[in-house]
């Protein structure tokens, strides 16, 4: 049965599954008895409707753009300079990095939109209308806690819409605690309903448990929250919060979670102990958009040559800053780069190449940070386009010899790998969730708590090769999070718990240092219009 009538909804897209869109004057074209003209009916299938919620996360996570590109390209951990007219894209990547973004900014529409739909989706199961069962009440009170997370952290409030109300009603808006409160009640709901996993094993296929969540990604999710619930009330850390977070990630660890040896292998298309939650969506996007044109052809075309990082944060890592080939001195997670490939094994997960028989496709791809010049499988140095050595180098300029952002040459930027194309160059296993970063989590909360943290961060270190710190400040535990989860979508969320989002950086615009009203991003001007119950963001 199919119903179409004119209503004025003030709240953005809501609806994950394509129900409802944002506009002012809304055609609304419902199917599946989700909504009738007298109304919402409840969720016909709660079942695929939640999975549904489940697989739109894999582009919301997996993309290179939006989420990923508001928590890196904002920090000091990735920027995306001009190559020419590669990246120009209208000042959309630049304007991130160097914090002068509009309220109309495509990414922060794009973010704002997406987890409102999660969240307003989620809600929809929530509804005793759709007779959901304690199973599925845990998946969705977990993922309308995720939509609503990502929407606090990311602009300080939340519109919440019933959706058993009018929908000519105005969503309310959560704030601070209340918002807060709402995730905490979903969380511990869905801590009681959602299954105990234990670590799993082998290929992390679509179809594994660890692709949805489970009480360890719920305890992950909401030890989170408390240990940045501080900056959402504009208050200090509490001594109960930052004791629950330890008890969470002890909890978590009960389960058979903990630490890993082999840092890269943690990003394989396999289940391990650390491996909490993971997306099947396509890790494409993490590999070739900072490899240069000429790398790995034979597995895609080549890289985008985009996204870099700063000389700054790669000198987090121990090692010769100039220098990092293997056998260099350079603490594990830094990485290396080989000077030619490896032989063919037949490794599980590898293929043979084609150009280059009897050696292992894309191992001459390089593993964390690539600086200095770049090989071809068989030892060959590579050049870029123009014929130059390929050499990744530290310093972004022009032509002129200038520090820029736009008139870029191919070469400028260190780059960075986590994922790596001999593994499989769109390989859907995106890690989302891990223990390494709990694992971290409670070493702050220790720390926060009046505790010391140095014995929980060195297990951590002296297991990636690290040498062990004899004390540790809080300094070192955002050091020590930079070093262990770069590019996973969490530097602009711990630089504002550290009070270091607002510092300066190189290429950051200097009007934009020390402005505290960047810690949030603005509510799409368009919104704010729609909805009057939304307060624009100061400073926009």
């Amino acid at each position: 049965m199919k119903h179409t009538f004119k209503l004025r909804v003030l709240l953005l897209g809501m609806l994950a599954l394509g129900v409802i869109t944002s506009c002012t004057d809304l055609e609304v074209e419902e199917t599946d008895s989700l909504i009738t003209a007298a109304g919402f009916e409840g969720v016909e299938d709660p079942d695929s409707f939640i999975q549904g919620i489940y697989n739109s996360l894999n582009g919301q996570v997996g993309d290179q753009a939006n989420l990923f590109a508001l928590s890196e390209v904002t920090t000091d951990a990735a920027l995306i300079p001009t190559r020419g007219s590669d990246w120009g894209d209208n000042g959309i990547w630049r304007q991130l990095h160097q914090h002068n973004w509009t309220t109309e900014h495509a990414f922060i529409l794009n973010v704002w939109n997406q987890w409102n739909q999660t969240h307003f989706a989620a809600t929809q199961v929530i509804s005793p209308l759709s007779n959901a069962s304690p199973a599925q009440l845990g998946d969705a009170h977990f993922l309308r806690a995720l939509g609503t997370f990502v929407i606090l952290d990311n602009y300080g409030q939340v519109p919440f819409r019933d959706p058993e109300a009018s929908l000519l009603e105005d969503p309310a808006v959560l704030r601070g605690q209340e918002a807060v409160d709402l995730i905490v009640s979903d969380l511990n709901t869905a801590i009681a309903n959602l299954p105990s996993l234990a670590p799993g094993a082998g290929v992390g296929d679509n179809n594994s448990a660890h692709a949805r969540g489970s009480k360890a990604a719920a305890r992950y999710l909401l030890a989170k929250v408390l240990l940045n619930k501080h900056i959402y009330l504009g208050t200090s850390p509490d001594s109960a919060d930052m004791n629950q977070v330890v008890s969470l990630v002890n909890e978590i660890e009960g389960e058979g979670y903990g630490l890993v040896d082999g840092y890269f292998d943690i990003f394989r298309n396999e289940l391990d102990a650390e491996t909490i939650w993971f997306l099947p969506t396509g890790v494409g996007n993490r590999i070739w958009n900072g490899l240069h044109y000429n790398m790995a052809p034979e597995i895609a075309g080549g890289g985008w040559n985009g996204f870099s990082t700063l000389a700054e944060y790669y000198d987090l890592f121990e090692g010769d800053p100039n220098i990092n080939v293997p056998g260099s001195g350079q603490e594990e997670r830094r990485g290396f780069v080989p000077t030619m490939g490896v032989p063919f094994t037949g490794d599980a997960g590898t293929e043979e190449s084609g150009d280059f028989p009897g050696f292992e496709r894309g191992s001459n791809i390089g593993f964390g940070f690539l600086i200095g010049q770049q090989y071809e499988i068989d030892g060959t140095p590579l050049t870029d386009r123009p014929g130059a050595p390929l050499t990744f180098k530290r310093d972004f300029v022009d032509g002129d010899g200038n520090s820029n952002l736009i008139n870029n040459d191919e070469t400028t930027g260190i780059r960075l790998q986590k994922y790596n194309p001999r593994y499989g160059g769109f390989t859907e296993h995106e890690i989302f969730f891990r223990f390494s970063d709990a694992h971290l989590m409670r070493a702050e909360a220790m720390l926060r708590g009046g505790g010391d943290a140095t014995s929980e961060v060195n297990t951590l270190r002296i297991l990636r090769g690290a040498a062990p710190l004899g004390a540790v400040t809080e300094q070192d535990l955002l050091d020590e999070r930079g070093r262990e989860l770069y590019a996973e979508i969490w530097r602009r969320n711990d630089m504002i718990r550290f009070g270091q989002y607002t510092r300066d950086w190189e290429l950051k615009s200097p009007g934009a240092v020390g402005d505290a009203n960047l810690n949030l991003f603005p509510i799409p001007a368009s919104q704010v219009i729609l909805n009057p119950n939304l307060t624009q963001n100061p400073g926009y």
